[in-house]
């Protein structure tokens, strides 16, 4: 009986695996092949080799892309699971209205993050943005300033526009995996003598673990894959400073090179690849 019962489990998993074949598997496969070439999306394909990931290497705007993705990466990654964390703590616990709130900090990432980076340069628009208009009334300074002509400012609100829209997501992770600590734990520790602060460190933080790995992972790859947030709110700017490799590979693609923006997107995907690899191995060995 378990043998079928296996056999059978087995013969449901062939859809779910012809589609990750067909959708995942072929496409990687092409786009190896077509980093070799220097294909412009039109005409013939000639055959280039390693030039396309020389040429990337050698470029000093692809590197300050790299350089840009990465920072954003860490600082978006980090923030986004401490805060997330902060508001499951706070949303685990009763108090009036607590689904309200939960919904509130939730509703921001049901939103296009396109639309969102507009909506919030309207917001911060130097000289004609809605905030700058309000402190102004109320007299107070512009603590934002003229944020688009600077790359730390610019890199620091395109991180802060990103915690804000997705921590909500995270906190949602987090509190799944708070509800599912059994109280009697908890409990038990309470009564040798535990504090908040060592039931957080020993008790909860250690059976978090699963949910660690879900955030830091989705985190990781949604930071190191930015697009939209980035395109509405600098369109990379200044300049192409606080420009994201995949801005840079959709330009390079319709800059003519598709080839070369292959071999930049295999560049990419080994990117997000390692730093992946490497937090599920760690989690995994917290386990």
């Amino acid at each position: 009986m378990d043998v079928k019962h296996k056999d059978f489990v087995q013969f449901l998993s062939v859809p779910a695996l012809c589609l990750y074949l067909v959708f995942f598997v072929y496409p990687l496969i092409q786009g190896v092949g077509m980093s070799f070439t220097d294909w412009d999306g039109m005409g013939r394909a000639a055959f280039v080799g390693f030039d396309n990931y020389a040429a990337f290497f050698s470029d000093d705007r692809a590197m300050n892309d790299i350089r840009t993705t990465i920072i954003f990466a860490i600082a978006s990654a980090t923030l986004l699971n401490l805060v997330g964390l902060a508001y499951a703590l706070l949303m685990d616990r009763r108090f009036p209205l607590r689904g309200l709130v939960r919904v509130i900090i939730y509703l921001p990432a049901i939103i296009s993050p396109l639309i969102m980076g507009y909506i919030w340069y309207f917001l911060l628009q130097p000289q004609r943005g809605f905030l700058y208009h309000a402190l102004m009334q109320l007299g107070l300074p512009d603590f934002v300033g003229n944020w688009v002509l600077s790359y730390p400012k610019s890199l620091a609100v395109l991180v802060a526009v990103n915690v804000w829209q997705f921590a909500g997501m995270t906190m949602i992770i987090y509190l799944a995996g708070l509800q599912s600590i059994s109280c009697d734990l908890i409990d038990a520790a309470r009564i040798d003598g535990a504090g908040s602060t060592q039931i957080f460190f020993h008790i909860k933080l250690p059976l978090l673990v699963p949910a660690i790995r879900i955030n830091v992972v989705t985190n990781i790859i949604g930071s190191l894959s930015v697009f939209d947030i980035i395109m509405s709110l600098t369109q990379g700017g200044p300049g192409y400073s606080t420009e994201s490799l995949s801005i840079y590979i959709m330009r390079m693609c319709y800059g003519n090179k598709t080839g070369y923006s292959t071999a930049v997107a295999m560049m990419l995907f080994l990117i997000i690849l390692i730093p992946v690899l490497v937090s599920l191995r760690l989690t995994q060995s917290k386990d």
